[in-house]
């Protein structure tokens, strides 16, 4: 992906008591910061599964190069469009986003030089726009009420007034994103796990690291595993979808999933399980990753999690392997509810031992 080379060897030390750094060389040189994405470290989670019957390991995405997992399908969707000859210097990028999408793309779109206007709800954190705006990015904010339905309809009413402007990239229909996974975040996790990979967990926004990392172990690999699908309880489409209900969405506040809406991208049938998770739940083990495993993920890296450690405590996953995917860091949400109750940290003198 325009790397000039790439050079990674990484041992696998089984014990987590009195480990010996991992020997680890690199040697790379990327043609722009775009090509960085991926390989991610898988962290095996440690005090968060004090009692649990199955390993759970955690694909840590805050370590791409804007600091998320959607930085592979922002990169993808631009090397998509410039291979089709649909993306030119002339055009706009225009799409809607709940935040980490437009950074994805923001950060792309700089490297690579092209002008972007994103569309999003204006309930998502403030560091998120932020981040866009020192990217680059141009912002517009839609109705919290509307959800990602709001964005999604302001950018196609943007884009519509003049399509021989503007570009489009649709990450919840654009195969495009899936198809990242399926090429990368699948086989950095088969190959760290040596196949031993058992379950998957992933939060369901656009539908793309479930879709292409199962649619790569299943399909490619022909390894049965389980895939689980996690939604905030308060949206639970996916749910009401698969048991042929009535879709209604509802609000929530774990940014990143529960859009409101099946998308396009996510393949239903690849998912043997749905795991639905509280916001409270959510923020209690972001927080938890942060003080007990030195993890620093948000609000929807907690909800993953803490459907991957109920899972890890069920009879049925014993001696099992659970892979949970981490999609970003906790800075994104400085402002947000996670943060509400967290303490300053400020002391006068060091507490007594």
């Amino acid at each position: 992906m325009g790397a000039t080379k790439v050079r990674i060897r990484t041992e696998n030390l089984e014990s987590t008591k009195k480990q010996n750094p991992p020997q680890i060389v690199m040697a790379c040189i990327y043609s722009d910061n775009s090509q960085a994405i991926g390989n991610t470290p898988l962290v095996r989670l440690n005090h968060v599964t004090r009692g649990c019957k199955a390993s759970v390991l955690a694909k840590i995405e805050g370590r791409n190069p804007a600091y998320s997992v959607k930085c592979r399908v922002g990169a993808n969707m631009i090397w998509d469009a410039e291979n089709q000859g649909k993306l030119n210097r002339d055009k706009v990028i225009i799409e809607p986003t709940s935040g980490n999408t437009g950074i994805a793309l923001a950060f792309t779109a700089a490297a690579r030089g092209y002008r972007l206007v994103l569309t999003m709800p204006e309930s998502m954190s403030i560091e998120r726009r932020r981040v866009m705006a020192v990217l680059g990015a141009e912002i517009i904010l839609t109705e919290a009420v509307r959800g990602m339905s709001g964005a999604i309809n302001k950018a196609k009413e943007i884009a519509e007034k003049d399509p021989a402007r503007y570009f489009m990239p649709s990450q919840f229909d654009n195969p495009a994103n899936p198809e990242i996974h399926f090429k990368t975040t699948g086989p950095e996790i088969w190959n760290d796990c040596d196949g031993a990979i058992d379950v998957l967990v992933a939060g369901v926004g656009t539908g793309g690291t479930i879709t292409g990392v199962s649619n790569y172990i299943k399909r490619e690999k022909k390894k049965s595993i389980t895939s689980v699908a996690v939604e905030p309880s308060s949206s639970p489409v996916i749910t009401q979808t698969l048991n042929g209900e009535e879709i209604q969405p509802g609000p929530h506040k774990i940014q990143g999933i529960g859009a409101g809406f099946i998308p396009r991208n996510l393949d239903l049938s690849i998912i043997d399980r749905v795991e639905q998770v509280t916001n409270d739940e959510s923020v209690t083990m972001a927080l938890q990753l942060a003080q007990e495993e030195g993890l620093l993920v948000g609000i929807s890296c907690g909800a993953a999690a803490a459907a991957a450690v109920r899972l890890a405590k069920q009879d049925e996953f014993a001696g099992k392997t659970i892979v949970v995917v981490l999609p970003d860091l906790a800075e994104r949400y400085l402002s947000s509810v996670m943060f509400t109750d967290v303490p300053t940290g400020i002391i006068e003198q060091p507490l007594a031992i």
